[in-house]
């Protein structure tokens, strides 16, 4: 299944940070716990060469827990300062002010050196569409900043937004880039909801999450439809569209909306928390 999309906003809004970029002492960007690597823009190394960096796993609660620890442990191999976060519950919010000091000791020196006092630190939060950035702002902020929604593209032009006297935050919307290396990467993207659902086939898309799943989960798919795992992939969604009462006139099975109700399921953590990838 090949799944592509880069709608031409992102170009500009790619070109607006690269103006932005001169201003910020720090990069904070957004990954999807449950994609670490799927949810990496590349192009972010490229804007934020030369910055401070700090990587936040947002939706840490819909992902694996054991796999939460060795992303945790891949980052830290790699240098890397990353952090868990639940920015829609506010979970594992402590440890950021310090982690974002942390990365900008070198630049608070600086400034301290030149006399600089409480010059505030301006971060800029980057990522994916769909990660969170805008729940995360607000969650930091304790009150509604930034817009929201549970669909790509909510967040259209750049946002200042002072979370406190130390740190300014620049939302900035969601981009992907031109190309996605492969296969699989664009796949795990419009699992998590973060292509537009109306570029992709949703029965498409819902057999490879089975396959995934039962591979990966044997036993989920079981436990939330009561439906037989070991049969293939195409009756298995039937069986869904039937436990759901997902009919068409006639009584026949309306696969498209089985495989929304699966997908759903699925994004919202109903079916359990579940990690797409391994660290490699």
């Amino acid at each position: 299944m090949q799944v592509q999309w880069y709608p031409g906003h992102m170009t500009k809004a790619k070109r607006m940070m690269l103006e932005d970029i001169k201003l910020i002492d720090l990069v904070i960007e957004l990954l999807d716990a449950r994609v670490p690597i799927s949810s990496r823009n590349p192009d972010i190394d490229e804007i934020a060469k030369g910055k401070s960096r700090l990587v936040l796993l947002n939706k840490s609660d819909l992902a694996d827990p054991e796999k939460n620890n060795e992303w945790l442990d891949y980052f830290k191999d790699k240098g890397i300062i990353a952090l868990f976060v639940d920015s829609r519950n506010r979970n594992g919010f402590s440890p950021v002010g310090k982690s974002i000091e942390e990365a900008c000791r070198t630049k608070i020196e600086r400034d301290r050196k030149r006399g600089i006092i409480n010059r505030p630190v301006r971060a800029m939060v980057v990522g994916i569409p769909n990660v969170g950035k805008s729940t995360f702002i607000n969650s930091m902020c304790k009150k509604a900043s930034a817009k929201t929604g549970n669909k790509p593209g909510v967040t259209k032009g750049k946002q200042w937004i002072n979370l406190n006297k130390n740190v300014e935050l620049l939302d900035t919307p969601g981009i992907l880039w031109p190309r996605f290396d492969n296969e699989e990467t664009g796949v795990h993207l419009a699992f998590i909801g973060s292509i537009n659902d109306e570029i992709v086939d949703e029965v498409d898309l819902a057999m490879e999450l089975i396959i995934f799943l039962i591979k990966s989960y044997s036993g989920v798919l079981f436990k939330r439809y009561e439906i037989n795992e070991d049969n293939d992939t195409a009756v298995i969604l039937n069986d869904i569209a039937l436990k759901r009462g997902c009919l068409k006139k006639g009584n026949e099975p309306d696969y498209s909306k089985a495989a929304n109700i699966l997908l759903d399921d699925f994004r919202s953590g109903r079916l359990g928390r579940i990690t797409l990838e391994d660290p490699v």
